[in-house]
Formats: structure tokens, sequence, C-alpha cells
């Protein structure tokens, strides 16, 4: 490995910090909502964004189409002939910015206000994930504006559709095996423990996500003709909802369970040694009471036992005033948290037919599958992996912690698959960035501190 200095390129990254978070700010203005087909041409902007900034720094690049929204990769090599490979992973698109109401300014023009922890960027993307990207991104401008060198040959792909469950990204990863060869993928889309704790993600929940349509009559009724004559669809689609779950937090959905590990006394000990504040947990989003599967505190739920929620439901009128009318349909839409070897293909139609069978006489069903990843667990005894820890020691001076995530990164598991490259999972978010909500954000010193991690770690990881 050639001879890099750690503190000139800190140095240059604070020098160049304001820039870091302009650019930042630049990325964010663009609206790369990748679910609604209105915002396409944005979803595009922000990958041309991303395309000129990484040319700029001296990157090959390409944009490669998928049957949906492209990805974007680039790739610069080491000058070290026998340095290392490294995969970074991130994605461009965001979620949509609605309720747009309930934002203190509007999700696509980013502000700068005043924190608890300093100042912290608000807007849609800030933390999930333009700002994760940033990180590492800005890490890599700092090698190059100081060494014009990388210690390791580092490639980026980039896809645009993570927030609607990676549709293209099996396909595409199947198609380009050798262009994404590598040592190791590092992927930024995780938290840290607190502010002031950085954390590595060794464990991630397995997602299906699935919609539901119901019809009953052939067109909306007037309740007054029609009321207590015929079965409301938005009623039996509440009823089957009341049933998806026992009085004790048990999913009822038959056969959900097989593959879920039982929690065993080492896990347990380990889950119960990170000292989880359920106050502090509960108290971020106005809540006081825990709530779930019965027998499991707020943190083996989370990270360690499976789920089954709405994400949304509606049917009728919904607008200003009122209108008596009976819905002709109902719909719901579905997520499930999957833990252990769970099989999202052996849970969707068990999960069918549990609408299925509680569907009215003379009503109609539609099912679609939105997309579905299996639960993923690292080895923690990767090389790769504790030399992460290593360049999170270096900027933070305590040890990191070893986390779970609730959430699901559908490309950790394809990359694995598919590639066969296990990940590092190191990211700079915090549990109230408010992702996929109002007022999402990003604390600056996260951005900082994160750039000056990924620095560290790059050079922790030509090491191994």
């Amino acid at each position: 490995m050639s001879n890099f200095n750690l503190d000139n390129v800190t140095s240059h990254i604070e020098q160049d910090f304001d820039n870091s978070v302009n650019r930042l700010i630049e990325w964010l203005k663009i609206p790369s909502v990748s679910t609604d087909p209105a915002y396409d041409a944005d979803v595009r902007k922000a990958a041309d964004w991303m395309m000129n900034e990484l040319n700029g720094m001296g990157f090959e690049i390409k944009l490669i189409e998928t049957d949906g929204h492209p990805v974007v990769f680039a790739e610069r090599k080491s000058k070290d002939k026998n340095a290392k490979t490294l995969l970074y992973y991130g994605h461009y698109d965001v979620q949509p910015g609605d309720p747009f109401e309930l934002w203190d300014t509007a999700p696509f023009e980013p502000a700068i206000v005043e924190s608890p922890h300093g100042k912290k960027i608000v807007a849609r993307g800030a933390e999930d994930d333009k700002g994760q990207v940033m990180t590492f991104i800005e890490a890599f401008r700092a090698f190059i504006a100081t060494h014009d060198d990388l210690p390791c040959n580092v490639k980026i792909m980039l896809e645009g559709e993570e927030e609607t469950g990676s549709p293209s990204l099996d396909k595409f990863l199947q198609q380009n095996k050798g262009l994404l060869a590598a040592d190791v993928c590092v992927v930024c889309d995780t938290a840290m423990w607190d502010i002031n704790t950085p954390a590595i993600t060794y464990s991630l929940r397995g997602l299906i996500d699935a919609e539901i349509s119901i019809k009953g009559p052939s067109r909306d009724l007037h309740s007054g003709m029609y009321g207590g004559a015929v079965i409301n669809p938005l009623h039996a689609m509440s009823n089957i909802v009341a049933q998806l779950h026992d009085e004790n937090g048990k999913i009822q959905i038959p056969h959900f369970y097989e593959g879920a590990p039982a929690l065993g006394d080492a896990e347990r000990a380990s889950l119960s040694a990170l000292n989880f504040d359920d106050a502090e947990f509960l108290g971020e989003i106005g809540l006081k009471q825990p709530a779930g599967e019965e027998g499991y505190s707020t943190i083996e739920r989370i990270y360690a036992r499976p789920s089954c929620d709405v994400n949304g439901m509606w049917g009728g009128y919904i607008g200003e005033g009122h209108k008596t009318v009976i819905a002709s349909e109902a719909h719901v839409k579905l997520s499930c948290r999957l833990v252990g070897d769970q099989d999202p293909a052996k849970i969707l139609p068990n999960i069918e037919k549990f609408f299925a069978d509680r569907l009215p006489a003379d009503f109609t069903m539609t099912f679609k599958n939105h997309g579905a990843a299996y639960a993923l667990k690292l080895p923690i005894d990767s090389p790769y992996l504790k030399a992460a820890q290593k360049g999170l020691e270096v900027e933070y001076n305590r040890e990191a912690k070893m986390i779970g995530m609730g959430g699901s990164i559908p490309a950790v598991g394809a990359i694995k698959n598919m590639l066969g490259l296990e990940s590092v999972m190191v990211g700079f978010g915090l549990s109230d960035d408010n992702i996929h909500s109002p007022n999402e954000k990003y604390e600056l010193t996260c951005l900082r501190r994160g750039i000056r991690s990924h620095a560290a770690i790059l050079l922790e990881l030509a090491k191994v």
C-alpha cells in the first residue's frame, strides 16, 4: 500500500466541509422519487448529477439501464497494483415527500437549521440515502485531492429503485458479475448507536411488501339506499386486518413463523448488554408504552423477531367534507419483516390465502407482490468488519457497537447470493432522523464524522 497520510486527508475534509454540505444540498434539491412515474425525469437527473461529480474526480463512469431506473456505476483504480478492490453500494432514489403539509420546510428545498447537536440539514433524502452516500464520496474526494490516489481500487454502485424494493437489482447483478467483482462490499444505509457511538450492523430483517384489493358491489353505493343491506368492503377489509394478530401480538397467518429461530440465552444476553432504553426510544415518537409480540423485549422485537404491519389502507371518499357513499372497493398495503430462515416465497401465498379465506361471499380479490428479501446475518469475525471497527475507533476513540437492524436492505442479500460478497454495513444515521417521514434530517456532525470515518476505514480495509 502506498504511503497515505490520514492527517492530510482529514485536514482537507475539514477545510472543504462547507463545500461538501453545498454539494449535498444541490443533490437533495432533485426530487428523485422512484415510486412515482411523474418523477422519472428527476430520478435520471439525480443519477446524472452524481455521474458528473464522479467524472470530475477521475472515476470511469457508466449509466447502466435496467428494466426500471438506471444504475450509476463508477470505478477508479489505485496506483498500487496489489490493492484490494472495494464495492461501495448506496441508492440515489428517495421516498415521496408527502404529506407535504407536515413539513416545516418544503421537502425538496433543503434547509440548514439549528439542532441540539449543532446544525442539521432538513430535506427528503438528507439521511436516506443521499447524505449517507456523500460520506464515502467526500472521503474519496479528499484522498484524490491530497494524494491523487486511493488506497484501494474503488467501485461504486448506486441504484435508483431501493425505495421500491429493488425490483431490477437481481437481474442487474446477474448480468454484471464481472464488472462488480470485488473483495468486499461497503454499505452506508445504516445507523449509529447514538450521536457519539458508532455502530456496525451485522444482521438485517427480511422483507415482504404486498398489496391486497377487495371488491364487493359493482359500483359505489348511496349509503341511505344500501346501508345495512350489503357488506361494506371497508368493513370487510378492516375485519380481516384485525385478525392478523391475536391478543398477544402473535401473527395469525398460517405457517408464518416457520424458519424463525427461537432466541437463545446467548443472543438475549448480547441484546440486553446493549442497554437499549425503551423510554428514550418511545419518547422520540411521543409514546410511552411498548407493544408487540408477548414475551419479548422491545429490542428483541426489532432485531430478532418478525413483524406484520399495515402501511396504508384506503377506499371510498376521503376528500374534504362528507360524501355518504359505500365504496365498491377497499385496499391495503402490507409489509412483513422476516428473521432467520423465513422464506418469503412460502409466506406470500399464505398471506394471500389468509385474506382470500376471509373474503365475504360475492367479493373478488387481487393480490400484488411488491418485493421480497431474505433476512441476513453476517459473520462478526470477518477481517473486513474488524478493519471497519478500527477505522471507526480512530475517529470516535471508542469501540463501535455491533448491532442488528429492524429494517431491510434487499441489495445486501442479493449481493451476497449473486456476487458472493460479504458486506460491511456502517452508516451514520440516527434513530430520530425521520427517514420516510416529514422533516427528514441529517445532523451535520454525522455527515462530517461520517466522511472522516470513511477515510479512516478505507485505509484500514486496504491493510486486510
